[in-house]
């Protein structure tokens, strides 16, 4: 209705009351005045409300506000009835889960959905995962609730979470935010459902339930609670590898122990999510069912990929020892020792709070003489106090006045630093340079890879490698590099010249060759305008 309303389409809506246009008095009245900025009038015919007469907006923030309390009331009383349907046992959802059928306002046992069902319990009371369990279920071709043959992690788990097969209703497994937004959060603290007994057979034994319960607490991490949502506790993965590659079917990979060497080191691989969560194409075919969307593609070993990765920066990066001269000059050019102000901050801080502590001694001491408190309310009082004052006066004493041997420019460290992290000697080079330029790695096949680089903070490389054999007699082969850019190459420039060094480094080369070995230092407000302006010159 806004979008029509600014393309003019009318100027005048006509509504019968305030509540059936909103009962938010905010979004009443942010609504109608961006209408109203449009040149769109609204009329509320029961109130006889213009928005575009002089009081018109206050009339409306007063019928706004009764609606919205009439919303509340509605949504108490909502509730107050929601509450007797579960003290009466009401069965809700649309009865469509594994084991049962809805019959009028009960469930009926599905005999060959409650085998699966049982299936599922006993495996996993047998110690088996739900990837293990789904790849179990698909390979006896087991129907899910909705009659596929199509198994995941969340069909199994669902199934190992509900208290239903055990022949009770559940309640409070979700629940609105407020009356004004109505939003679903759901609760994932199982301790707070409400279990009542149900009128329908059960599935599963409770004890069996029991014992899934605790097997399954047992693996999963704790919930974090924060800002009032409650999430089960999650972080980035801090391998390279499964930040960067992504499978041609579109999922994501998993990193797996492949195997531990004699010296004790652990070889890593790398398998699509698609196949842990849904199964393996070439598995379900075998079996004769549908493999459409699936994905059946090898697991990738961590050699294989440091070794592609080692290929493709020696190719894309050649004048490396170059490079490092030309970051320590720059770092000489613009390095400005600067003073640390922590032992003053600290100092200051320390005080403060020292002052706050005598300050309050001395209030009591006040109250004590004056007679408002009693010699025990006093000691009771005045000991925390004391103990506050000793261990700050302690703490401000062990603060050092001043820095002796203040900690200057190491550029030697800094060499030797810079200089391993472009030495390409080894097996492996380091994953932070790989992360700087590697956007993303996505397999085409069981032998070829296409590496996506980063060469001015977009992906405008694409280098496609063929990677075949064993570690010791691997063969890594650079087939082509294609799609880059033409706006950051001249006239006959070809793709081989120009992948020779990331732009950067390309761009600070220029500026030696032409005469500029030492950067004119500029002041810090100047210098980054300085030198995106010269690196705009440079490509342009």
């Amino acid at each position: 209705m806004i979008e029509d309303a600014k393309q003019g389409k009318f100027d005048l809506i006509v509504t019968r009351e305030v509540c059936r246009f909103a009962r938010n008095v905010v979004d009443t009245l942010v609504v109608t005045r961006e209408l109203k900025g449009i040149g769109v009038e609204v009329f509320f015919i029961d109130d006889n409300i213009w928005t575009m007469d002089g009081d018109g907006e206050l009339r409306l923030s007063l019928m706004a506000t009764l609606a919205q309390e009439e919303s509340r009331k509605t949504s108490e009383r909502v509730k107050a009835g929601q509450k007797i349907s579960r003290d009466n046992g009401v069965l809700y959802g649309n009865g469509n889960i594994l084991g049962y059928d809805r019959v009028g306002d009960t469930y009926v046992i599905n005999e060959e959905q409650a085998e699966t069902v049982r299936m599922i319990y006993d495996l996993y009371l047998q110690g088996y995962g739900s990837m293990k369990i789904a790849k179990i279920l698909t390979e006896r071709k087991r129907k899910t609730a909705s009659g596929l043959i199509k198994w995941s992690v969340s069909n199994i788990m669902r199934a190992i979470k509900n208290a239903t097969y055990t022949g009770t209703k559940c309640y409070n497994k979700s629940r609105s935010n407020n009356f004004l937004e109505q939003k679903r959060i759901n609760n994932l603290d199982m301790s707070t459902y409400e279990y009542v007994e149900g009128d329908f057979p059960a599935i599963i034994s409770q004890e069996i339930w029991d014992k899934a319960q605790a097997i399954r607490e047992s693996r999963v991490k704790p919930v974090c609670v924060s800002a009032g949502k409650n999430t089960h506790s999650k972080r980035d993965s801090r391998d390279i590898w499964v930040n960067k590659l992504r499978c041609s079917c579109g999922s994501s990979y998993r990193k797996n122990k492949w195997h531990t060497k004699l010296d004790g080191k652990t070889s890593y691989g790398y398998q699509c999510y698609n196949q842990l969560n849904n199964g393996i194409k070439r598995k379900r075919a075998e079996i004769g069912l549908d493999t459409e969307g699936y994905c059946d593609s090898r697991m990738i070993t961590d050699w294989k990929l440091d070794f592609m990765a080692k290929a493709l920066l020696e190719h894309l990066w050649t004048e490396r020892k170059e490079s490092v001269l030309i970051a320590l000059d720059l770092i000489k050019c613009y390095y400005k020792e600067e003073k640390s102000n922590e032992t003053q901050s600290d100092t200051v801080t320390i005080q403060a709070k020292l002052d706050k502590a005598n300050s309050r001694l001395t209030n009591l001491i006040a109250m004590r003489a004056d007679g408002e408190i009693s010699k025990d309310e006093y000691q009771a009082m005045r000991s925390p106090v004391d103990e506050e004052i000793k261990k700050l006066q302690k703490a401000l004493d062990e603060i050092p006045q001043e820095k002796s041997n203040p900690k200057g420019l190491d550029i030697e460290g800094i060499r030797s630093t810079l200089n391993s992290l472009v030495d390409f000697s080894g097996s492996t080079i380091s994953h932070d340079v790989v992360n700087r330029f590697v956007y993303l790695i996505t397999p085409t096949s069981d032998t070829t890879f296409d590496w996506y680089v980063n060469l001015n903070g977009t992906a405008d490389v694409k280098a496609t490698f063929t990677a075949e054999g064993r570690k010791k007699n691997c063969i890594i082969k650079l087939e082509e590099i294609e799609k880059i850019s033409s706006v950051h190459r001249g006239e006959n420039e070809d793709n081989a010249h120009f992948i020779k060094n990331p732009h950067i480094f390309t761009y600070l080369h220029r500026l030696r060759q032409n005469g500029r070995a030492e950067p004119t230092c500029h002041p810090p407000g100047n210098r980054k305008r300085s030198l995106l302006r010269a690196g705009a010159e440079e490509w342009e």
